[in-house]
């Protein structure tokens, strides 16, 4: 089934134009059902937001953030929300302007309101576990980069809605990440035009970014290509990459090195003293340039060489969970958060000052782990080789003749 009619506006999320727009053609048409690209959540919270009542929270658990797989989400979540803003601000509009315009337009004329994005939560996990290391590591730089670069004002903010400039922006993230790129922009246009033909007889107009108009298009009027809704909504565990293989590899490694050089009768108490040295001074020293208070870089310092022989625990928790103790994290930072219009009112913000500490005592305990391999193991494995080699030959040596007569060799 398909809507009886259906008009769709690409709109500019930060444009005045597209909000009179939406609401001109909304007024016109009289439609059945508005459809606009919001999910529950974000529906939800644009309407308390508009009549100033706060949105319910969930208990704030600092540690189940720190630890869990939502603290990627919820760093990316925030610095998209702080960009979409910028932009806002340099022309004026609130983002989510239109999608309040549609909404609005709609209680007025007495028309149904159709929620047809897909969770935002569920898009940005399967955009992740999309992509390699690298994609993130791009990613992550670009994000910062735009972050830290100087407010530049957009005279034309109408560009975007047009299709030369937009498709340059959508062929640049393509070539950044092609399987991000498919989930963030075709496979929610598989979605909402599933939600849109599953509109039964009725005239529609759907409100959309302009990104999504033309794919939008091609799928409701070719059905069968859409996938089954259960495609589109799993969200697969991350597969062991590469990456966590080595970090599980990485303290079995440190582990064997060390007893057989001890079992071997080397010497390893200034090895060890090296590792620790590496493991803890890094790990101290990313605390520290991450702004964290001096108890938090201890913490750092000593759990530091334990966590990086445990591929479960990282340093970077314990630093963190310190860090938040220290600074009272609660949950006003938590909804501050997704309101921090500039650099200053992020680093004004104790969660995020936290998770900055998180991230800068993992990098630094990274660091001193791979400066170990050439620095620590490497010189133990001479060592051990020097050792152990002439013992192998040795037996190799008493057991060939045994082992000829055996099997009839020579």
């Amino acid at each position: 089934m398909a809507p009886e009619s259906l008009e769709i506006i690409g709109t500019a999320h930060v444009s005045e134009k597209s909000v009179e727009k939406v609401r001109n053609t909304i007024l016109e048409k009289k439609p059945d059902v508005v459809a606009i690209e919001l999910d529950i959540n974000r529906y939800t919270n644009l309407l308390n937001e508009k009549e100033g009542v706060e949105t319910p929270k969930e208990e704030f658990q600092i540690k189940k953030l720190i630890k869990g797989d939502n603290l990627t989400l919820f760093l990316v979540s925030g610095f998209l929300s702080y960009m979409q803003r910028r932009i806002g601000d340099d022309v004026g509009v609130k983002p989510g302007s239109e999608m309040m315009a549609a909404i609005e337009a709609a209680n007025e004329i007495g028309a149904k309101i159709a929620l047809i994005d897909r969770d935002i939560s569920i898009t940005l996990n399967r955009a992740l576990n999309k992509m390699s290391i690298i994609e993130k590591m791009k990613f992550i730089y670009g994000l910062i980069a735009s972050f830290f670069s100087k407010d530049e004002e957009i005279e034309d903010i109408e560009s975007i809605t047009e299709g030369d400039a937009l498709e340059e922006v959508m062929e640049y993230f393509k070539e950044m990440s092609p399987k991000a790129y498919d989930v963030l922009v075709n496979e929610r246009d598989q979605y909402m035009a599933r939600m849109l033909t599953d509109i039964p007889d009725e005239s529609v107009v759907a409100v959309v970014g302009a990104g999504h108009k033309e794919g939008l298009t091609k799928y409701i009027n070719n059905p069968e290509d859409i996938p089954p809704l259960y495609d589109l909504l799993g969200v697969e565990k991350s597969r062991f990459s590469f990456m966590q293989i080595l970090l599980f590899l990485i303290p079995v490694v440190f582990i064997a090195v060390f007893a057989m050089a001890f079992f071997s009768g080397i010497n390893i108490q200034t090895s060890i003293l090296q590792y620790v040295l590496l493991t803890s001074g890094l790990s101290f020293a990313g605390c520290i340039l991450s702004g964290s208070k001096i108890y938090s870089a201890v913490t750092a310092f000593i759990v530091a060489p334990l966590t990086v022989l445990h591929p479960l625990l990282a340093a970077g928790w314990f630093s963190g969970l310190v860090e938040a103790k220290g600074r009272k994290v609660g949950m006003d930072d938590l909804a501050d958060f997704k309101d921090c219009e500039s650099l200053r009112d992020f680093w004004d913000n104790n969660l995020f000052r936290v998770l900055i500490v998180v991230v800068g005592t993992n990098i630094g305990a990274m660091i001193g782990a791979f400066l170990t391999i050439p620095n620590v193991f490497y010189p133990l494995i001479l060592k051990i080789s020097a050792i152990i080699n002439p013992i192998i030959i040795t037996i190799f040596n008493t057991l060939n003749p045994i082992l000829g007569k055996i099997f009839g060799w020579g």
